[in-house]
């Protein structure tokens, strides 16, 4: 008797095969989570890219402060390039370049008389400010979640700085102890301060408004160019009275302050630290702000507060207070909400933005899309057919 061999059968779709080139479950985890990871890098650029400038700007505010501890002080150079970017957007430059030259002398002046972390807590108004501007000058979103997360981010600032005009005497337990001047130049300092924030306020929404219809290197050439030419008005020395002739003493007509040239090495090598750590810092928050709104993208500022305490504690041996930990942890926890709850309408970020260019429009994202949407409708069409 013959016996008919039944017919192998093929393993259905939804049956899993075992095989010894299955990757192991820890590989399918990692790649998931890599994946995720990724995600969240993608639609939160803008952020990151902030969050990384607020590093250098409190490096660079570091050396402002080392600078300010040498004999005699120095004043920052900055040497302008005379490029005027696109025709569409001089006018923005030249506001961007103006106003925000009053935000950086603001935070530089009131580094002479206050702590870093006194003169960086107020600077941080302007993330808050720029949220309402962006909403009412540029029509942006600026949700109450993202009102909530600066707020809390404040209070944030506000424990970690334990600025002396809010918490008095209390302020000097583990401070820094780095304040000078009397009652009245530190009061003045946190007016010049004010002055810095409404300026930083008109830089960040500039900036947005600008967009990517110019090259962040536009911006940065525009911001410094107009730097000098106010620094340059501002440093005119006033006319030689008789005790300035006899004496020969030089000094600024805007703040009163000796005129002071480089001459030493350890000058000039923090001058050009402050030069590059600003390029780098400058280039990156305009980056971070061409891909986020004006309130969302700022909030990302407040993370400067936590690199200033970490660099006090390296540079100027201040311990962080039992206070400053809770403020570090509260905006660190605002700023992942912020990251973690973005509005899911949110527009991703335009895979062919690097074939487009950085001097593209904002609107061309839009118009791509638009176009693929006609590619694929034309392809079913065709397969219909």
């Amino acid at each position: 008797m013959s016996t008919s061999r039944l017919p192998e059968r093929s393993p259905s779709p939804g049956f899993d095969v075992p095989s010894v080139d299955r990757p192991h479950g820890w590989r399918s985890r990692w790649r998931d989570l890599r994946t995720q990871f990724r995600r969240q890098v993608d639609a939160n650029t803008g952020l990151l890219l902030v969050a990384a400038s607020q590093f250098f700007f409190s490096l660079m505010n570091v050396v402002v402060k080392k600078v300010n501890t040498v004999e005699p002080p120095v004043p920052t150079l900055e040497v302008p390039d005379p490029i005027l970017g696109p025709p569409g957007v001089r006018l923005l430059l030249l506001t961007r370049g103006f106003v925000g030259f009053f935000g950086l002398f603001g935070i530089y002046y009131s580094l002479q008389y206050l702590s870093l972390s006194d003169a960086t807590v107020l600077t941080f108004l302007a993330p808050m400010a720029t949220g309402v501007t962006g909403a009412l000058l540029l029509g942006e979103v600026f949700t109450l979640k993202e009102a909530l997360a600066g707020l809390c981010s404040l209070v944030g600032v506000v424990l970690i700085a334990r600025p002396t005009f809010i918490f008095g005497a209390a302020a000097v337990d583990g401070g820094t102890g780095d304040e000078h001047g009397t009652p009245a130049e530190r009061l003045g300092a946190v007016g010049v301060a004010l002055i810095g924030v409404l300026g930083a306020t008109g830089a960040y929404t500039t900036l947005r408004a600008i967009g990517k219809r110019a090259h962040p290197l536009h911006s940065l050439v525009g911001f410094s160019t107009w730097c000098v030419i106010v620094s340059c008005i501002g440093c005119a020395p006033p006319p030689p009275s008789p005790p300035h002739a006899l004496t020969g003493d030089r000094r600024l007509a805007a703040t009163r302050t000796p005129l002071v040239l480089p001459h030493r090495w350890d000058f000039v090598a923090m001058l050009g630290m402050m030069g590059v750590l600003g390029f780098v810092s400058q280039t990156l928050l305009t980056m971070g702000l061409q891909r986020e709104t004006a309130g969302r993208g700022t909030l990302a500022v407040y993370i400067q507060i936590v690199f200033a305490a970490i660099l006090e504690r390296i540079f100027f041996s201040a311990v962080p207070s039992a206070l400053s930990v809770v403020g570090s942890l509260v905006i660190l926890a605002s700023a992942l909400y912020v990251a973690l709850t973005k509005a899911s309408s949110a527009a991703p970020p335009v895979p062919t933005e690097e074939g487009v260019g950085l001097l593209a429009h904002a609107e061309d994202g839009a118009e791509l899309q638009e176009l693929g949407l006609d590619l694929e409708a034309g392809k079913d069409a065709k397969d219909a057919l």
